[in-house]
């Protein structure tokens, strides 16, 4: 059976620590390929800064050079709030050939009791945390945790910055810093 991480996440934006992670987790977990599932409605947070439609494209376009890395529309199409429980039971329906592990960073693991339904998710889907700097890891949920690089960088720091006018080149992959400037995403925020 296949073994694929999904790693969801508003990716707003995208920057070179979802990178790490993403490659960390699939080399370490020996997974045949990473999933990136940008949110449409994230239930943790308002609401994203800039548009799923860009949010996608910013992803399409920096795993492009990685043949392990797909992007995933499907909680976009879906249009209603992103809850994990749903887009894996509708993963498994379509791809019951795989498995899917789903890959999360150590904010979160801290936040998995507040999850949507999570004992029934836990049922459904692996979960694999990976450190963060400020965090603990502390969870009553079965977790297996992955060690990365540490790398102090977030999205909400990354859009601060554009916000103060400061570069953010290098934060975020190539392809990404272009299509922001291009498309003058995050400049009034």
């Amino acid at each position: 059976m296949e073994k694929i991480g999904l790693f969801g996440g508003t990716f707003d934006p995208l920057h070179i620590g979802h990178m790490i992670l993403a490659e960390a987790v699939r080399e370490a977990w020996k997974l045949e390929e990473i999933w990136f599932i940008p949110s449409h409605l994230p239930p943790h947070k308002e609401k994203a800064s800039v548009s799923g439609r860009d949010r996608m494209e910013m992803v399409r376009e920096s795993i492009s050079q990685n043949d392990k890395f797909k992007v995933c529309d499907l909680e976009l199409l879906r249009g209603d709030k992103s809850y994990t429980l749903k887009t894996v039971r509708e993963l498994k329906e379509r791809y019951p050939d795989k498995k899917f592990f789903f890959i999360i960073g150590g904010d979160m693991v801290e936040s998995l009791g507040s999850w949507y339904h999570i004992e029934e998710l836990m049922e459904e889907v692996s979960f694999v945390g990976v450190n963060r700097p400020g965090y603990s890891f502390g969870t009553d949920y079965p977790v297996s945790k992955v060690e990365i690089p540490p790398l102090s960088i977030s999205s909400s720091e990354i859009r601060e910055r554009m916000e103060r006018n400061l570069t953010i080149r290098y934060m975020v992959p190539e392809p990404v810093y272009f299509y922001i400037k291009r498309k003058g995403l995050y400049e009034h925020e």
